[in-house]
């Protein structure tokens, strides 16, 4: 086993989740990153927990429910910890585990790289002041326009609030991901038209060789151009997954474009929409599905209000 990432892994569970000696400690993870996932679990140990590891079958797609028993689990443990493929992120599962008190974060298709170099060796304080404030912005906002190489997107965030995903989950029931640095908000159902293209990476398919251009009408992708556009549609299905679920702004400086959307979404200076299942965090749609695109260096308002331009905030 890399100590290193042993080491890492215990740092990470000190700072960012509080993890203290005699606490039920869950290491969630799946056949893909479960060698990853026994880092947590050794560190877990050292720190003095009562630390358990619980494999599952890889889920298909981001956004699936866990096995029943997992998500049990989850809520009987102080601190969990899901390091999978897919995304349990936006899901019941973790929701309910938040809401009885668990301290969670979620790590979806984190890789050794980004163990060891990138968003996780951010001063989280930083990132956490950033994320706060931008999130204030989120939640005293009534509209969104979003403009990219001449293509735009509007839509409603009226009375929904903002969520800050810091990075620091060391109160009961705070949860989001790690490495993290994002502020987002369900948009309101219905409500976006416009076009927005989509030029860094998606989650399931990577980073975007070339850009994908959606066009989206009352809140619904109508059409996807672009060499993975057809990719795109097919993990979103022909239902609910093609619906506006997101928009999250990047609020992480040491965040790189990498290919995992988990790192992707956090890097300074873009912005993102997904698409699928956002009743986990303010929205009304369930899915089964939630894929996040990102957007390099874009423009977008508030109320009409310029918050960044070309990806630097104004």
């Amino acid at each position: 086993m890399n100590q290193q990432l042993v080491d890492i892994s215990k740092n990470v569970l000190q700072e960012c989740l509080g993890l203290k000696e005699k606490e039920l400690f869950l290491v969630v993870t799946d056949d893909v990153k479960k060698d990853l996932g026994e880092s947590l679990y050794e560190a877990g140990k050292l720190i003095g927990a009562e630390a358990m590891l619980a494999v599952m079958k890889e889920r298909k797609k981001s956004g699936e429910e866990p096995p029943a028993s997992f998500a049990a689990a989850m809520i009987q443990a102080d601190v969990v910890v899901c390091i999978t493929e897919h995304s349990l992120t936006h899901t019941q599962a973790r929701k309910n585990a938040a809401a009885s008190g668990t301290r969670i974060a979620t790590m979806p298709g984190i890789t050794e790289d980004m163990f060891l170099e990138g968003a996780i060796a951010a001063d989280y304080v930083k990132v956490k002041e950033l994320t706060e404030s931008t999130t204030d912005l989120l939640t005293k906002g009534e509209f969104v326009c979003i403009e990219k190489d001449g293509y735009t997107l509007s839509f409603s965030i009226a009375k929904r609030n903002g969520i800050p995903s810091t990075g620091m989950y060391l109160n009961p029931g705070e949860s989001g991901n790690l490495p993290s640095g994002e502020a987002y908000i369900a948009p309101v159902e219905g409500t976006a038209n416009g076009q927005i293209l989509v030029d860094g990476s998606f989650a399931g398919i990577g980073r975007l060789e070339t850009p994908v251009l959606l066009t989206i009408k009352d809140g619904r992708i109508v059409q996807a151009e672009g060499s993975a556009a057809g990719r795109l549609l097919g993990i979103l299905g022909d239902g609910d997954g093609r619906m506006l679920a997101e928009f999250g702004i990047g609020t992480n400086d040491k965040a790189r474009i990498t290919g995992v959307v988990l790192e992707d979404e956090k890097v300074f200076g873009t912005i993102h929409v997904a698409f699928g299942s956002n009743n986990t965090f303010g929205g009304a749609i369930s899915a089964g599905v939630h894929i996040d695109g990102v957007v390099k260096t874009p423009d977008f308002y508030i109320d009409n209000q310029l918050i960044m331009k070309n990806g630097a905030f104004i």
